[in-house]
């Protein structure tokens, strides 16, 4: 295909150029770039679009998105392929669930579509916005590259004032999801690879000036608004009708800050109150639904609104039976229904940042999130490229959800070795995270030694909460060798037993006792929770997990494909008997911190 063609300077030249991917990885749109979209009107492009999985990543090396629409019939050369026919997949969507020839495909994938545009007016801007594409997604529009943007569960945005024309345009973007060592996370994860546009995508018209970032939270006996902007508006409108504030604040290189003598009504699981906060700026408007709380730590302790706390959690990835990694507002408000009777008042979102609209609801039903970026297990630590990767995926999930309230806990890692490199790079991760927000708790996963049965991981001592991930009676047989960690270790600040949990196959494959039954995951849950509950440095527990989730490393006969910790299956409707289990220990540790 195109040999003679000159959209690829010498095609069969390309076709050797190990180096082709290099123009194309700009990294350009990132955090910086994001702008703030909630409650803007946006013209949403989900639908079907034109689709072509390219393992070679022949696209890119002979330029595929500079080619134009041509008829069959005035081609003077075959293609290989036609962005602008052939087979089309829904956006959103995840490629391994629409076919199975596409279940364990790790590559480039193509998308095209059409963009109709009006004609723009003097001092208009339009900024194209997708909610996540897994991972590397580049943009291109009417054959021109716009840039390209690292992570497969953050947010991204382009200008897009200038490359669309009135008219008729061709939007393509090119997804790979490929598994590198200098990627976040790198080659060898717990959960499924999924690869596709897997989240909403919108294009979105301003002003001149555009609003790109907004922060409310307490400061001190007061409230504190944060406003950035691009653009030559000069002051910003800040309105909280509810509590009588409609200030202003002057803007001076784009940023402004707003500090407000008052006090609102705090937020919380019992009382999740919200107020509407809007934002103007040189005729741009957002509007967005905001809590205010404290959450803090003192010594071993943790508090919400000065009142003592106990994390009632469970672990949630984002995984579906049917749909992949695609979620909807009912798949989401039946994951807080199910953790909800669980008894549970706060979830761990592992391993990534889940959908925005997630945090949104545990705002309106009053649960508390912990959030992370998938530093996980190996990382390269040493490379500055990585480091770039994680430390921009941190910035997007922080300033995504800051003004979420429901969210008290960002994740830096899970698992990672200790070494100088690693302690480097995570506690670079620490310093970008409290540069962004100092109002929340940080932590991570640590490591404990299990020669010496103590928590000996050098990135405690940055962080306010030590996550321990155990699973005595699965992969650890001594339960009392958790006791032992506590006394050993001594720890100086809170710790959240961040996993644990046994497999339990509900299925007619599964066995009727030993590992992998369903009866083995109580026992194991029971005797957990007989062992925590003596435990008085623990602050709070997130079992693994809620549902079954599907996985490629887990291919046992009775895995087969999916890890089965969950304490609902994969179908998210059957629960198992540890859920009852699980159930019992938070009513009664409910009881325990409610009055009489």
């Amino acid at each position: 295909m195109l040999e003679r063609s000159d959209l690829a300077d010498n095609a069969l030249q390309c076709l050797h150029d190990e180096d082709y991917d290099r123009p194309y990885n700009l990294q350009n749109l990132n955090a910086d770039t994001l702008i703030f979209t909630s409650g803007r009107d946006g013209v949403s492009l989900d639908g079907d679009w034109n689709f072509c999985v390219d393992l070679l990543d022949t696209g890119l090396r002979q330029k595929w998105f500079s080619m134009l629409p041509q008829a069959h019939e005035d081609k003077t050369e075959p293609w290989d392929y036609d962005p602008y026919e052939g087979e089309t997949v829904p956006v959103p969507s995840c490629w391994q669930m629409l076919k199975e020839k596409w279940y364990f495909f790790e590559g480039s994938a193509w998308y095209t579509r059409a963009v109709d545009a009006e004609p723009l007016a003097a001092g208009r801007r339009r900024f194209l916005r997708i909610g996540a594409a897994q991972y590397d997604c580049k943009v291109f529009i009417n054959g021109q590259f716009l840039g390209n943007h690292y992570g497969g569960s953050t947010p991204f945005c382009v200008e897009v004032t200038e490359a669309l024309q009135p008219g008729r345009n061709w939007l393509m973007l090119c997804v790979n999801n490929t598994r590198t060592l200098d990627r976040v996370p790198m080659r060898n994860t717990d959960w499924f690879n999924y690869g596709g546009v897997y989240r909403e995508v919108a294009l979105y018209e301003t002003p001149s000036t555009v609003i790109k970032g907004v922060f409310a939270r307490l400061d001190g006996e007061g409230i504190a608004v944060d406003v950035e902007t691009d653009g030559p508006a000069s002051v910003a409108r800040i309105r909280l009708p509810e509590l009588g504030i409609d200030q202003e604040v002057v803007l001076a290189g784009g940023k402004g800050r707003l500090d407000l003598a008052v006090r609102p009504e705090l937020w919380s699981p019992e009382s999740p109150k919200l107020y509407k906060l809007t934002v103007e700026a040189g005729g741009d408007a957002i509007c967005d639904k905001v809590g205010f709380r404290r959450i803090e730590r003192r010594g071993t302790d943790l508090f919400l609104n000065g009142e003592p706390l106990f994390l009632r959690g469970i672990s949630v990835h984002e995984d579906d039976e049917t749909k992949g990694k695609c979620t909807s507002e009912e798949d989401l408000r039946r994951r807080f229904a199910d953790a909800r009777d669980l008894g549970c008042n706060f979830l761990r979102l592992a391993h990534y940042p889940h959908h925005e609209r997630a945090a949104e609801i545990a705002d309106e039903l009053g649960f508390l999130l912990w959030e992370e970026i998938p530093v996980y297990w190996a990382i390269d630590f040493a490379n500055p490229a990585t480091r770039r990767d994680a430390e921009n995926q941190l910035r997007e999930l922080i300033r995504r959800d800051r003004n979420r309230a429901s969210v008290i806990i960002w994740s830096v890692g899970n698992e990672n070795p200790d070494t100088d490199a690693r302690l480097e790079f995570m506690r670079g991760l620490t310093e970008v995270a409290r540069a962004e927000d100092p109002t929340r708790l940080l932590s991570a996963a640590c490591l404990v030694n299990h020669a010496k049965l103590k928590i000996e991981d050098r990135l405690a001592a940055h962080i306010d909460i030590i996550g321990l991930n155990e699973y005595y009676g699965w992969y650890e047989e001594e339960f009392e060798e958790l006791v032992a960690i506590g006394r050993n270790s001594n720890p100086d600040r809170p710790v959240v037993i961040s996993e644990t949990g046994a497999d339990g196959d509900h299925t007619q494959h599964g066995p009727e006792k030993g590992l992998f039954s369903i009866d083995y995951q109580r026992e194991v849950y029971e005797k957990q929770i007989e062992i925590l509950s003596r435990l008085s440095y623990i602050r709070g527990i997130s079992p693994w997990i809620l549902y079954d989730f599907r996985v490629e490393r887990r291919q046992n006969v009775f895995q087969r494909g999916f890890n089965r910790k969950g304490l609902i299956a994969a179908d998210k409707r059957t629960r198992k008997p540890a859920f009852e289990v699980l159930q019992g220990f938070y009513e009664a540790q409910k009881r325990e911190v409610e009055p009489a």
